[in-house]
């Protein structure tokens, strides 16, 4: 009362929910206090800007309030005691509890002597964006995760890291609610925890919390949560819907939902939905809305900016009007016997819909009562249709172990077919086909198609009526003719690749794409051949399966690369000339007379080129396409005098071409070459950008030679300067190494007698004696092993003495 004009000009920003009060703020700073019924008691002037939260201690005497401007304040709803304190920066939570919390953690307590003691339980990280309070465990949350803190130890628990850390935190704030005096749960984004406080064994202790936090369950939701309240063992989520999700209707994609689920070690599942509509929820976000309950009423209030809505668990009475509202009426009787609730309004209700009722609880009662005797069913079968009420049994008629005769399925299959199509469609799809006589089914079916042929609801029947009896070509003939979309599914169950042969135009006329790549994945049971002969009266359709073949496979297709010439040049010229780049197999002349009689100059050019008549090509560039910039490409691709020749040729009396010559010729032709043949006089435009391009080109190349002189000389300096190196290292000589020509050990048994050893770059090694005649070279010594290969770096000696 009051508040809903209130929200009206205002809008709520926080609420807190205790036995006795509901606490609610706003974002003028308005604070408003109100009974468990929602009737405003109080009202407070806190601040003129937005109220953070508003906390109230478990016995309803104190209140504390945070505000966006950074005041604090707590003070008694029935005496005058207080507190007020402001902070530099907005104040985002707070908890009355014989103490506050706030941004850098603060715990505030009253000492003995009424005092104020500050403790610090965190800070460094950030904004705390929620606190609740259990017992002796405090939650908290910020940007990094969720802490818990245990009052009783004074230490902190545990740290659970936030997971989904590309949501922004502002827009999807984290919620905290506590289950009981040890289990938490955590919603954040799309993610769910719910972890549970244990107490750690004696021999686990040494310098470890006496507590550990131990996630019982964790599981990723589709959608985002805004708030997280306990229902039992089940949960109750108030939650905002992702973008583009499939998870509701469009028009409900903007509402706030309120959903029960059953938390499962690694997922949940839903209990019930709703969707609820609250002013102004296409403007709302995630974090505009918030769930507050109340354990011992069992209560549940959901905050938005404009209104508040309380949910609560439903009663018998709720029951009722749900039975009323579905006709269940039997089913309301057996409840109200014992409560007596709405017997007035069941009466007239009941009165209404009797016949209905008591027809099909007789037929329900035909199941009990009838039990598995055949002839008893049959009679009353024979009942029911004498007062016209055989379709009201037919749900009931046994279908599994007892079958009566299938004259009696079938009786009621025709009096379905004489006046309810879809629900002789439905009896199709729900019973057996071993009820009845399928040959006289079909017979009937087909009856009622003379007088009504393309009835959609006869023929998928008759379809599925052949299918059941396996002739499969007929049900094909059918989908086909009504294109459905299970023809496809049809084709490939029960392998129909033999029965579509005469019919793949039907096929692609109904869904080229699909029809295409069903033809293609299995070349092995209908042949290239056969579809190309099924679709030779339809050139189109033609195009768009070969075109697909040759995507595939350049090769496959080959025989038929000259009719795909034409084919792409009457429905796909785009596509024509990537065509013949690829083709190995396409007849050039063909595909040239083609694009002539066309005047397809692009690809004219190319063929010309490809069968060597680059001359004539060039020529077309200028004179048809007169493209200057596509004839110097093309010269350059040929890289040919000759070419470059005949475009100077046919430009040098046409100043935009010898522009465009000057501007891009000059790191291929020498540009001097072409400046003298130009007419003294002519006008050529931008003359002196062209000539100051050319110059710029020639330093560039110039630039280029010295750059790469002095790579060439840097790396044979460095290349010669390791040579050196690898030259003047040591070589290792020992015991296992032999002499080349006496192979005997390198090093004499006794070393202490005098001996020479000689060793070449080559690593070749000999005794001094064993070494051959010098060679031609006076003082030089050759490696006799090498010597024959080449002579080079290795032929050098090395010599030992000792």
């Amino acid at each position: 009362n009051g508040v809903t004009e209130i929200l009206q000009k205002d809008a709520a920003s926080c609420m807190t929910v205790h036995d006795k009060f509901l606490a609610l703020g706003t974002h003028f700073g308005k604070v408003f206090l109100l009974d468990i019924q929602g009737n405003l008691t109080q009202k407070f002037e806190i601040s003129p800007v937005k109220i953070n939260q508003i906390s109230l201690d478990e016995s309803g005497e104190h209140m504390g309030i945070c505000s966006e401007d950074g005041k604090v304040q707590v003070f008694g709803l029935y005496t005058r005691e207080g507190f007020h304190e402001n902070f530099d920066c907005p104040v985002k939570v707070i908890y009355v509890r014989g103490g506050i919390l706030i941004y850098s953690l603060l715990l505030y307590e009253k000492n003995w002597l009424n005092r104020w003691k500050t403790s610090t339980l965190h800070e460094g990280e950030g904004t705390i964006t929620n606190v609740q309070w259990r017992a002796n465990l405090i939650a908290w949350a910020n940007n990094m995760g969720v802490k818990i803190y245990d009052i009783s130890t004074k230490q902190r628990i545990t740290n659970v890291l936030r997971d989904n850390v590309s949501l922004r935190p502002d827009m999807y704030p984290c919620s905290l609610c506590w289950k009981d005096n040890s289990t938490l749960i955590i919603g954040w984004g799309s993610s769910i925890k719910i972890c549970v406080v244990k107490e750690r064994g004696h021999t686990e202790l040494r310098d470890l919390p006496s507590r550990y936090v131990e996630i019982v369950s964790a599981f990723e939701t589709e959608f985002f949560i805004s708030g997280l309240a306990p229902l039992a063992d089940q949960l109750v989520t108030l939650y905002f819907v992702k973008e583009n999700s499939d998870h509701m209707e469009e028009e409900f994609r903007a509402r706030p939902c309120l959903d029960i689920i059953q938390p499962l070690p690694e997922g949940y599942e839903e209990i019930s939905s709703d969707a609820l509509t609250v002013r102004n929820f296409q403007e709302n976000e995630c974090r505009d809305y918030r769930l507050e309950h109340s354990e011992g009423e069992s209560l549940y209030y959901i905050i938005s900016p404009k209104d508040i809505v309380v949910a609560k668990e439903r009663d018998q009475d709720d029951h009722i009007d749900w039975l009323l509202d579905k006709k269940k009426y039997e089913v309301g009787v057996i409840i109200i016997q014992s409560s007596r609730l709405h017997v007035g309004t069941l009466y007239f209700a009941a009165i209404y819909h009797l016949c209905s009722v008591l027809m099909h609880y007789n037929c329900r009662k035909c199941q009990k009562v009838l039990g598995k005797n055949m002839e008893l069913w049959e009679n009353e079968v024979y009942r029911f249709k004498t007062i016209g009420q055989l379709k009201a049994i037919s749900q009931y008629l046994p279908r599994g172990d007892l079958r009566l005769r299938p004259a009696i399925y079938e009786m009621i299959l025709h009096e379905f077919l004489k006046s309810d199509y879809e629900g002789f469609a439905t009896l199709i799809r729900e019973w057996p086909g071993e009820l009845y006589n399928n040959m006289t089914i079909v017979q009937a079916v087909t009856d009622h198609l003379k007088k009504d042929p393309m009835n959609s609801t006869l023929l998928t029947t008759l379809a599925e009526l052949y299918t059941y009896d396996q002739r499969y070509d007929r049900a094909l003939e059918i989908y086909l003719r009504l294109r459905h979309k299970d023809v496809y599914q049809l084709i490939h169950k029960h392998d129909l690749f033999s029965s579509i042969e005469d019919k793949i135009v039907l096929l692609m006329d109904f869904d080229k794409e699909k029809a295409v790549d069903m033809l293609l994945d299995n070349e092995d049971k209908i042949l290239i051949d056969r579809v190309v002969e099924e679709l030779r009266d339809r050139p189109e359709l033609l195009h768009i399966y070969l075109h697909k073949l040759f995507k595939r496979d350049h090769h496959k297709g080959q025989r038929y690369h000259e009719r795909q010439i034409g084919l792409y040049a009457e429905y796909d010229r785009p596509n024509l000339l990537p065509f013949l780049r690829d083709s190995i197999h396409c007849p050039l002349e063909k595909a040239l007379e083609i694009c002539q009689e066309r005047n397809f100059v692009e690809e004219t050019v190319f063929l010309l080129s490809r069968m060597g008549n680059c001359r004539r090509a060039l020529q077309m560039i200028m004179e048809e396409l007169e493209d200057v910039d596509k004839a110097i490409e093309f010269a350059k691709e040929q890289d040919d005098a000759e070419l470059w020749e005949d475009l100077i040729s046919y430009s040098i009396d046409k100043p935009p071409f010898i522009t465009g010559l000057l501007n891009n010729i000059g790191t291929h032709v020498d540009p001097i070459l072409l400046i003298h043949r130009i007419k003294e006089g002519m006008e050529i435009p931008n003359l002196r950008d062209s000539l100051v391009k050319i110059l710029q080109d020639y330093n560039l190349q110039i630039l280029l030679r010295e750059g790469c002189k002095k790579i060439l000389v840097a790396d044979s300096l460095s290349l010669l300067q390791k040579m050196h190196r690898t030259q003047m290292r040591g070589v290792r000589v020992d015991e296992e190494n032999i002499c080349e020509s006496c192979h005997a050990s390198i090093l004499p048994s006794d070393m202490a007698q005098n001996f020479s050893v000689v060793v070449f770059h080559c690593r070749h090694m000999f005794h001094k004696e064993c070494l051959p005649s010098p060679g031609t070279i006076p003082g030089v010594q050759f490696c006799n092993i090498c010597s024959a290969k080449r002579r080079g770096p290795g032929s050098g000696i090395l010599e030992m003495k000792k």
